[in-house]
């Protein structure tokens, strides 16, 4: 007879946490970025994916293939600082850098770090339903420079 008790019990508690991690997700304002996204051509494939926002972060990850090579990788992790984010990035294995949010919209995020070598910005723009521009931009011994990434969504890798 105490089995029941203590299912209603668990049952409550589920409930609220998956109500707190919807809460969670909607409070976070670059939860658009979330999802798995490509940007292929008969060269390389560029693959960017991006976990859900739990705990004021998101935590993202990228490779680029060439051919049958890895040829880079990244990782990334968005923190919420305050009413700021900013954008940690670990590229292909060297340390860390971090660029701040210098501008936000609803569909745009754009993050800069001028002390840093290349790139000194990093920027993302919803460009409707399936596609995401991502970028990077700077100078280079004095020469201008700037990718873009222009991905679709995917099914993620291992989804069903």
């Amino acid at each position: 007879m105490k089995t029941a008790p203590m299912l209603l019990s668990l049952a409550v508690l589920l409930s609220a946490a998956s109500g707190a991690s919807a809460q969670a997700t909607q409070a976070h304002k670059l939860g658009w970025l979330q999802g798995c996204w490509a940007a292929v051509d008969q060269e390389r494939a560029v693959e960017e994916q991006w976990m859900a926002p739990r705990g004021k972060t998101m935590i993202g990850s990228s490779r680029t293939v060439q051919g049958a090579s890895l040829v880079g990788y990244e990782f990334m992790m968005i923190r919420e600082q305050g009413d700021r984010y900013a954008i940690e990035v670990r590229p292909s294995g060297r340390a860390p850098v971090v660029f701040n949010q210098v501008s936000l919209t609803d569909s745009s995020v754009v993050f800069e770090n001028l002390k840093h070598g290349y790139p000194q910005k990093i920027g993302y723009r919803r460009d409707g339903e399936n596609s995401l521009s991502a970028w990077i931009e700077g100078s280079r011994n004095g020469v201008s420079r700037r990718f873009v990434f222009p991905y679709r969504q995917v099914v993620c890798a291992g989804s069903a």
